[in-house]
């Protein structure tokens, strides 16, 4: 607060005139000394009182904070809405019109995602195809052929086996008989059975297979496919092909370069096309 002149007059002596000797200061000062003195400190309470606005009190006012909080007001409903309706008719079309996008998009999808897997899955039938009397072959070497493996396609459809009597002395079932491809299970070149060191050679890479088709050197990784065989009319007739182990277990035909056997069966699954084993 802020003290007058008439306040400091009143409470220098009583009259407003000068006060006696025993208003003087203890100390000695004049009265006009404790006037100014007591002006002083009138100044200091002032100012300690009435300070001057700050730039955080300007803050304060443009943010608001001193006024009181704002009512908020209710959201309207919207337009057509009734108490009671679970679904508003915005919410409605907006649902209708992405299920018919959706119709539309499947409509397009399904029939090209149909059309591209459909093949893999697609098995053909099981063809047999006669290759030569059962004179014709023997336990001791192996008699090229060539069939159809695939039809409709022409010369590109054909491929070649090799055909022979199976042997006792390599603890082959008596009276069938063994039809190896000519596929190489590194890359699919083709190899020949060189009858002086009866093994089977694929000259693009260096794979070699023993008379049997056991892998026995280069980069294959199996052993060489089979064709299933089977003895129609005294005729030696060879039908779907098939894979083997290293054991020359039968399993479904894989492509070149796919192990078989124990767990390479999980990791490197058949098409669904394939053709079981015998």
């Amino acid at each position: 607060m802020k003290v007058g002149p008439d306040r400091i007059r009143s409470l220098s002596g009583s009259g407003g005139g000068p006060g006696p000797p025993a208003a003087q200061a203890a100390d000695g000062r004049g009265i006009g000394e404790a006037v100014f003195d007591f002006g002083e400190r009138a100044e200091a309470i002032d100012c300690a009182v009435e300070r001057e606005p700050t730039v955080a009190d300007d803050a304060d006012k443009m943010n608001g904070a001193e006024e009181a909080p704002r009512q908020q007001r209710e959201k309207p409903d919207p337009p057509g809405y009734f108490e009671g309706e679970s679904m508003t008719r915005r919410r409605a079309f907006t649902i209708a019109a992405q299920g018919i996008g959706g119709l539309a998009g499947a409509a397009i999808v399904l029939p090209a995602v149909g059309f591209a897997v459909a093949p893999i899955f697609h098995r053909g039938k099981e063809r047999w195809e006669a290759v030569g009397p059962l004179s014709d072959f023997v336990e001791d070497t192996y008699r090229q052929v060539v069939f159809t493996e695939t039809v409709g396609i022409g010369d590109a459809g054909k491929t070649t086996a090799y055909v022979r009597k199976s042997s006792k002395q390599l603890g082959e079932e008596p009276g069938k008989y063994i039809a190896v491809s000519n596929r190489c299970a590194h890359l699919g070149c083709p190899v020949r059975f060189v009858e002086a060191a009866g093994n089977f050679i694929c000259p693009c890479h260096g794979g070699v297979y023993d008379f049997q088709g056991k892998r026995i050197g280069g980069p294959p990784v199996r052993p060489l496919d089979h064709f299933q065989t089977r003895a129609r009319n005294g005729q030696v007739e060879l039908g779907p092909r098939y894979s083997v182990t290293s054991q020359l277990e039968p399993v479904r035909a894989r492509d070149p370069g796919e192990f078989t056997g124990g767990v390479w069966e999980y990791l490197y699954p058949p098409r669904p096309s394939t053709f079981p084993p015998p």
